[in-house]
């Protein structure tokens, strides 16, 4: 099992940018795929990144892609979300999620696959 913490959310300017990490517990983050999910009020929670647990392969939303950049440190059992280009529909909670799921590859954006999540940070991007 693994529990994962968010940090690194606020209020941030349209244009500008934000880095959120997510540290994991335990001595096995590396056996685990990660993701990113958002979630705004009213809203189902979406995918927006994942990565696989090697980093060497890394997935995103369309709505972010070239934007945002999923990466993680299994040295230091972290895995971030640096966010650029912030606009205000990426206003959400922000949370992170890891996998063990076999067809990871083929399952990367289905909540389903991720047993474990953080608590989620909130991130408030102005118009």
């Amino acid at each position: 099992q693994v529990q994962l913490v968010e940090s690194g959310g606020g209020l941030v300017q349209a244009g500008g940018s934000l880095r959120l990490s997510c540290a994991a517990s335990g001595r096995t983050f590396s056996s685990y795929a990660m993701g990113w999910f958002r979630q705004s009020p009213g809203k189902e929670r979406e995918f927006v990144a994942g990565i696989t647990r090697s980093g060497g392969t890394t997935y995103y939303a369309d709505s972010v892609k070239g934007r945002f950049t999923i990466s993680r440190d299994n040295a230091k059992n972290t895995v971030y979300l640096q966010m650029n280009s912030l606009k205000p529909d990426d206003t959400a909670g922000y949370y992170c999620a890891a996998s063990r799921d076999t067809y990871y590859t083929n399952n990367y954006y289905r909540r389903v696959v991720y047993p474990y999540w953080g608590q989620g940070t909130k991130v408030t991007v102005s118009s």
